[in-house]
């Protein structure tokens, strides 16, 4: 059998007879040659979104789309990763074109591409080395400490819950050509005998408010914190790409859908179409995985694209340390043996830690004199952090300084016990109790505040111990829909307060766009304690039917400039369709919830008949409606601050973390007896007094005080550390 093969690369076109004999093989010259040319494509677009990046950056003119993609580039193992990824799944479009063309039909590439010709092409574009299982014996002191990348964890399968894995699914993937296209990608194509609306016509419909409930229970901290807590969990990186690899076409540039282009298109009745001649919003599709899609039998997974969690599953302070060995290890401060974090080296914050600078060709946080209008105004870099996105805003990035100052004080207070510690000793033990500190406030006072106490009661009970059988693996709908529900408690401010806990004269409370990768604001603006204190001192904001998701959010997203900003619940919507995750029926079906049909059930579901209309206006069935937006639009649960579906998916998730996890701080041998008494008395409170110059807070910081209420630093409990103290016979 013959067949032709097309490439194209950088503007050069090859064909290329492909000989295939009966049982589909494909010469070795001809993969090498496929290989090659796809590695051109996939190099020359990188390349190209780099220098744009570089220069746009350096001009100050990054749009909000460049500013979303450079928060989700992938780095360091994670590129490698994602850049393998993208090899193979163009390399295999290619032969996938080719021969389908020959034979009239669309193909899926594995029909005529034996599994002998996939394994060569997965080793040629380094997908092999991806998925190569590490051996846990050469691993030192496994039973002691995590690896920084969870990496042997569970001892049986070693990459259970480790970083640069695919996420996990829990119900198939609904692709809209059942392996890797989103739903919605041909928007004349019904789902369900529907068509999708547009996600910004559904955003306009469904979220938009001008008015903010406050919270009568909860402070804005425990928002933040939810925040910070995903970013322990999970990270799904872009291709690093704005150009299209078949056409070349620039993603900012054009409404194209073309890998890896997913815009989100405007309605025409949208005030913003039109705008700037713009009439979509620019989106970028996940990165695959190595092993899915049509390659994805090779690793034993599913033959439908999977997206990646560069983070590890677990409850580890990740975004304090890293989750990989070369990030972990850029963190520490190698310049002594004192097992402490990095500092920053030219500011401080009235003489306490700042964290370190990042050293990159692009500062992307260089916004100060944009938003000041100040051109002499000085800029600083992005800060440096565990996670990419430590600069998003200042509240978050308050939360990884305290971080940064909490490790390097137990570092030191660890050392004083044990003067005969080296630093790694001292940089492990520390770590060790960070990751049990943040377990601790996660299970026992952040989740029962979210998922109410019905929930904690089915889900998560008393620990019973480790289960080497669960995958504690992050699910893509707790990354992609679930744990978002944060974005529906977020202030439009960043609420900056004295020590009266009163508006800061000086440093005033913020919009939230313009707090957005804004690092000179701690370092110019007052440091941590105003922020902190707006954090405990104000409230949260209340997800309600009627009100749910700031303008902030919906419609200056990213908004530094002139150009169009960000609607972050259309990217959530958007983005759920990219990851073809199926729509909200089947996920109420998942957690044994009542499944609503048709309008008159939906309203049941929803007791609310204007909600439940406007939802089938929209979708025409419950099929269709996008999961992140029908679990958003339940009522909230008892003693809670999500609906009845997004408490079943986020309490599923943390068991699955904390029984899947053989390091957890309750596992015997984990720790001893007196050592995880002390850690029971760990606090948020206790932290914020012990690195901040705040003096009174709230003994529970998650919940509202009155001023008159609060409670002074020393009467909150402290962390013993004499359990650590080692014995020298």
């Amino acid at each position: 059998m013959k067949g032709v093969l097309c490439l194209i690369a950088a503007g050069l076109y090859l064909c290329l007879q492909i000989h295939v004999d009966a049982e589909s093989r494909l010469s070795r010259s001809v993969i090498e040659r496929a290989v090659f040319e796809a590695k051109a494509q996939v190099d020359s677009a990188y390349e190209y979104s780099r220098r744009e990046s570089i220069e746009r950056v350096k001009r100050n003119s990054a749009s909000p789309a460049d500013v979303l993609r450079l928060m989700k580039q992938p780095a360091g193992a994670t590129r490698t990763a994602v850049r393998a990824a993208d090899y193979m799944d163009n390399a295999l479009t290619l032969i996938k074109r080719s021969l389908g063309s020959r034979q009239k039909r669309s193909i899926n590439a594995t029909d005529l591409i034996s599994e002998e010709d996939l394994r060569i092409i997965a080793d040629l574009t380094g997908c092999n080395a991806r998925h190569r299982l590490p051996s846990c014996r050469t691993t030192p002191n496994l039973d002691k400490f995590r690896t920084a990348s969870s990496v042997c964890n569970n001892r049986k399968n070693p990459l259970f819950g480790s970083s640069n894995t695919p996420l996990t699914r829990w119900l198939p993937a609904e692709y809209q050509d059942k392996i890797s296209l989103p739903k919605g990608w041909d928007p004349r194509r019904r789902v369900n005998r529907r068509f999708l609306p547009l996600v910004r016509e559904v955003s306009n419909r469904i979220l938009h408010t001008t008015v903010v409930d406050t919270d009568p229970l909860f402070t804005h901290l425990l928002t933040i914190f939810a925040q910070w807590t995903d970013h322990d969990l999970s990270f799904t990186p872009h291709s690093p790409v704005i150009r299209s690899f078949s056409s070349g076409i620039d993603c900012d540039k054009s409404c194209d859908r073309t890998e890896p282009c997913f815009p989100v298109e405007i309605p025409r009745q949208d005030p913003r179409f039109g705008r700037n001649s713009e009439e979509c919003i620019p989106f970028f599709r996940s990165a695959p995985t190595c092993g899915s899609g049509n390659t994805g039998h090779l690793f034993g997974a599913a033959t439908v694209r999977q997206q990646m969690n560069t983070l590890t599953a677990f409850i580890d302070a990740g975004q304090v340390y890293g989750s990989d060995e070369a990030k972990a290890r850029l963190l520490r401060d190698l310049s002594s043996d004192k097992g402490l974090l990095r500092v920053n080296t030219e500011f401080t914050d009235n003489g306490r830690e700042l964290l370190p600078f990042e050293m990159k060709s692009t500062n992307m946080c260089a916004t100060r004199a944009r938003i000041t209008r100040n051109n002499n105004a000085q800029e600083v870099p992005c800060f440096l952090g565990g996670d990419e996105r430590t600069n998003e805003n200042i509240a978050l990035t308050s939360l990884h300084t305290l971080g940064l100052r909490e490790h390097n004080r137990l570092a030191r207070g660890l050392a004083k016990l044990n003067p005969h510690w080296d630093g790694e000793r001292i940089y492990q033990e520390a770590r060790k109790i960070m990751g049990a500190y943040f377990q601790i406030l996660t299970y026992r006072d952040f989740l029962p505040r979210i998922i109410g106490p019905d929930a904690v009661n089915k889900f998560l009970p008393a620990y019973t111990g480790f289960d080497e059988k669960v995958d504690p693996g992050v699910s893509n709908v707790f990354a992609t829909a679930a744990f978002r529900f944060g974005h529906l408690m977020i202030q439009p401010f960043i609420f900056r307060l004295d020590e009266k806990y009163t508006a800061h004269e000086k440093y005033p409370t913020t919009l939230l766009h313009r707090s957005l990768f804004t690092p000179w604001r701690v370092v110019f603006e007052g440091g941590l304690d105003p922020i902190v204190r707006g954090l405990v001192g104000r409230r949260a904001k209340l997800n309600t039917q009627r009100h749910m998701l700031t303008d902030e959010l919906r419609e200056r997203l990213f908004k530094f400039t002139a150009d169009l900003a960000l609607d972050l619940g259309a990217l959530n919507m958007q983005r759920s369709r990219d990851h073809g995750l199926p729509g909200y029926s089947k996920w109420r079906e998942f957690c044994n919830l009542s499944v609503p049909r048709n309008r008159r059930q939906l309203r049941t579901v929803l007791q609310n008949k204007t909600m439940a209309d406007s939802l089938m206006d929209l979708y025409r069935t419950t099929k269709n409606i996008d999961v992140w937006l029908g679990a958003a639009s339940e009522p909230l649960v008892r003693g809670g601050r999500v609906g009845p579906l997004f408490a079943c998916l986020i309490a599923t998730q943390f068991q699955k973390i904390r029984r899947g996890d053989r390091l957890w701080w309750e596992n015997k041998g984990v720790f001893t007896d007196a050592q995880r008494e002390a850690l029971k008395k760990t606090s948020f409170a206790r932290i914020i007094c012990d690195n901040t110059g705040i003096t009174e807070l709230p003994k529970q910081p998650f919940e509202n005080t009155p001023v008159s209420k609060l409670t002074k630093c020393s009467n909150i409990p402290v962390v013993d550390l004499w359990p650590w103290k080692e014995n020298i016979k």
